[in-house]
């Protein structure tokens, strides 16, 4: 063997490096999944060869044993979830890692947590998925115990929750933070906040971390369940007050444009009269006018890293690829200065 070193192990990283590709494309060449170039196979085998590797009989047995799915679940009405673009994106980060590895997501809609966690009986008992991505973590989460139980695989998108690894950007407060301060420098003092269930724990996190970071109490705080009646609700409700808020900050960027159709049909001039702020960064924010202020969370990079991991926790030789940065306030035309 004229590439293996005496006495070492060689290794499938091994393979990868003396071919010139990654080791997912080395899994698909031995297990013919994937779209190589019969050249590329070709070098990955010589590689292999050379060096004295080949999958371990072990390694081979649970994958033939695997469906190659993983489930995404999520507890949303169906009409919110089709008007909300935020899955759209998470979806898309994925499905980015998933389908040249050769797997599938199965997309499940629930009403609550009784209905999730059957659900997840009942995939485990007929050995439908691998795995899954769990996301809308709140207190006393029962859910990574019930998959731990089941042998299930999984990854928490969100704030951090015991039992099971979680991915997301680091300091899930910061952006909320900067929308404080952008807002006070405007001049901004009645400023309320449009939130989504109170028992979701980024709800909590990002809520107590705007309340710190703004200095003085907000105007109100409304919960809503991110549906589009329940954020023009609430924009109706706000812009009643006697003393009407200068700004309103939404929990997502959906809502935040429910509430500038909302204030620009009550004759309210978007900033002039009212500035708005969203959360996710989604692109309708940037297609609408005025375009929107928003706290960027890179949705489909979070998807990818949720992806990684879990195909990781699942067994794939998956490349490392660490989660950096942290949300960031994105200014554009829907703030501005507090009207006088």
């Amino acid at each position: 063997m004229s590439g293996a070193k005496a006495g070492a192990r060689p290794t499938i990283k091994a393979v990868a490096a003396a071919a010139g590709v990654s080791t997912a494309a080395v899994s698909q060449a031995f297990n013919d999944k994937g779209r190589l170039a019969e050249s590329t196979r070709q070098r990955i085998l010589a590689a292999a060869l050379d060096l004295g590797w080949s999958p371990s009989a072990s390694a081979t047995a649970l994958r033939s044993a695997r469906t190659r799915t993983l489930a995404l679940v999520v507890r949303r009405p169906t009409d919110v979830l089709g008007a909300d673009p935020h899955f759209g994106e998470l979806i898309t980060g994925i499905e980015g890692e998933l389908a040249p590895r050769g797997y599938g997501l199965l997309l499940h809609l629930v009403a609550d947590v009784a209905e999730e966690g059957a659900l997840y009986e009942r995939l485990a008992a007929e050995k439908r998925v691998d795995g899954a991505v769990l996301t809308d973590a709140r207190a006393d989460d029962p859910r990574p115990a019930l998959l731990a139980r089941l042998g299930l695989p999984a990854v928490l998108l969100g704030a951090p929750t015991p039992g099971v690894p979680v991915v997301g950007l680091a300091d899930q407060g910061a952006g909320v933070r900067e929308v404080a301060a952008h807002l006070r420098e405007l001049g901004h003092r009645g400023i309320a906040y449009v939130a989504g269930p109170a028992e979701l724990q980024h709800t909590r996190l990002r809520l107590a971390a705007f309340e710190e970071a703004l200095g003085f109490a907000p105007a109100a705080v409304l919960h809503t369940d991110f549906s589009e009646a329940a954020a023009v609700a609430a924009t109706r409700e706000l812009l009643a007050l006697a003393d009407r808020p200068t700004a309103l900050v939404y929990a997502n960027d959906s809502m935040a444009v429910c509430g500038i159709g909302t204030a620009q049909r009550a004759g309210l001039r978007v900033p002039e009269d009212l500035s708005v702020v969203g959360y996710d960064n989604l692109p309708l924010g940037r297609w609408l006018h005025p375009r929107l202020t928003t706290v960027d969370q890179r949705v489909q990079r979070v998807g990818a890293a949720a992806a990684r991991a879990l195909l990781a926790r699942c067994g794939e030789d998956v490349p490392d690829a660490p989660l950096d940065g942290r949300p960031e306030l994105v200014v554009r035309a829907s703030t501005g200065p507090a009207p006088v």
